[in-house]
């Protein structure tokens, strides 16, 4: 035998071997006994091909994002301040004693955190409102602020953040940047300048420590902004000129973010303060002190769910509120490749006569998101379920209403990327008057809207199904 075959034995040997291991790690860890069949013959079979892959993709838990707070785990004083904030909170929790809040009491549980009264909402239908208002904010900032998006661009809204950031820090103000890896790429100088500027700029960075060094798979995908512990901005936009519909391919941008005072600022805080102490190990000395307010009297709480929970909290976050409904859910998501327990909430929510209308865009910006969705309405076939194509450009926001007394914000799309891969976060607000002010945001989506249904994917040729059912394939990891 030569010496190249001897090392291609070697090699090939060593993969084999490789392959049996994983594979009875897939038979003991994948989350279905679907998913162990598939991934262990495969790692059997083909483990040149299938071992990158399981290990890139194959995990649905992120190992390593210690949730420090929650176990009780930090200590000195910036531990203590978040203990006494908790103690103070229960003067502003919400009541919940009747069917609404019983309803609430899951969300709750989700968040291990309580519903808070004294709070004030704004609803921001697009990106002059959302960053018009966040800029004005920002520039009031006094102590610190406090961010963390998915995607920030190079671009001319970017740099108009950049200016505001940098003329704060000028000032002494403490600047705290999280920010996603992937959705960041290229953006180097720009990072770089604020730093220099004393901008403290961290990525969440998904692979540090040995354990993590393949799971690339899972993003945070949270849109932050919060300003002295008095104010926070959620919901669905990256700084990106797309988001102020300056992209002529996608036309106006329709997103929602909204405007949050009151005791439920420091919850948003809190979810922030857990993403960066997984990026730096450290925590910024930050106000804890509630503050409610006295125009307003909005019950909420922020909902973080990710991968590192030991519940599919965000799957279940979609079934709880698809499950509350009695009269209706509307959502808008910009993809529709839901989990298949989800699927089935909203079919048993429309076979219960609740109004199921689910707003999608007419334009697509990820060709296998925008074809996977196909797929699913041969399954709502037989149902009262109303799907909407958006026509007054594109909607990218992530919103749900459900009856009139419980409606939600946030960065949680309607696939499975959202509900078991990304780290989101999502603002619950309970009560009728935001109610119907989301309800009058989505009448008004849906008058820019032409309703479609599962003919729009029987009308269609071979090959465009053939596409449908391809990308479906793919709907685990999308």
């Amino acid at each position: 035998m030569t010496y190249i075959g001897w090392l291609l034995a070697v090699l090939f040997s060593t993969l084999h071997i490789l392959g049996i291991a994983s594979a009875f790690h897939a038979i003991l860890y994948a989350r279905t006994a679907q998913g162990a069949i598939v991934w262990s013959l495969s790692l059997l079979t083909f483990p040149y091909l299938t071992l990158p892959l399981y290990w890139t993709l194959a995990r649905d838990k992120f190992q390593g994002y210690v949730k420090l707070l929650r176990a009780r785990t930090l200590s000195g004083d910036n531990y203590r301040q978040v203990e006494e904030w908790l103690r103070q909170l229960e003067q502003f929790r919400t009541p919940l004693s009747d069917e609404r809040g019983n309803r609430a009491k899951v969300f709750e549980s989700l968040a291990r955190l309580p519903f808070t009264r004294g709070n004030r909402v704004e609803l921001l239908v697009d990106g002059e409102q959302a960053f018009g208002s966040m800029f004005q904010d920002i520039d009031k900032a006094k102590d610190y602020i406090l961010l963390f998006f998915f995607i920030v661009r190079d671009d001319h809204i970017g740099n108009r953040l950049k200016e505001h950031l940098l003329e704060k820090a000028a000032q002494g103000v403490r600047i705290f940047f999280l920010y996603d890896e992937l959705g960041c790429m290229g953006l180097g100088a720009y990072i770089e300048e604020l730093r220099r500027a004393g901008v403290e700029m961290m990525p969440f960075n998904t692979t540090q420590g040995s354990t993590n060094k393949l799971q690339y798979n899972f993003r945070n995908h949270r849109k932050i902004t919060i300003i002295d512990g008095r104010v926070a901005f959620v919901g669905g936009m990256n700084v990106e000129d797309d988001t102020m519909g300056l992209n002529p391919f996608y036309g106006p941008w329709r997103d929602t973010h909204v405007r949050l005072e009151g005791p439920g600022v420091q919850g948003v805080q809190l979810v922030w303060m857990e993403d960066w102490y997984w990026a730096t190990r450290q925590l910024p000395k930050l106000e804890w002190t509630p503050r409610p307010c006295q125009d307003q009297d909005r019950d909420v709480l922020y909902l973080g769910t990710g991968p590192a929970s030991q519940l599919d909290a965000g799957v279940l976050f979609f079934v709880h509120s698809i499950d509350c409904a009695r009269e209706r859910v509307w959502i808008t998501s910009p993809y529709f490749v839901p989990d298949p327990s989800v699927i089935d909430s909203l079919i048993l929510a429309s076979l219960r006569g609740v109004d199921v209308r689910i707003i999608l865009p007419q334009r697509w910006d990820m060709l296998v998101m925008y074809l996977a969705a196909f797929s699913y309405f041969p399954e709502i076939e037989g149902t009262d379920i109303r799907i909407f194509r958006y026509q007054a450009g594109h909607p990218h926001q992530k919103v749900m209403l459900v009856d009139n007394d419980i409606a939600w914000v946030g960065s949680a799309n309607m696939d499975n990327r959202s509900m078991r891969l990304n780290f989101e976060g999502n603002l619950v607000v309970l009560g009728a008057e935001f109610a119907t002010e989301v309800e009058e945001m989505l009448m008004r989506d849906l008058e820019r809207s032409v309703e479609v249904g599962p003919e729009d994917y029987y009308s269609r040729g071979l090959i465009f199904k053939l596409g449908v059912k391809l990308a479906r394939l793919f709907s685990p990891i999308l």
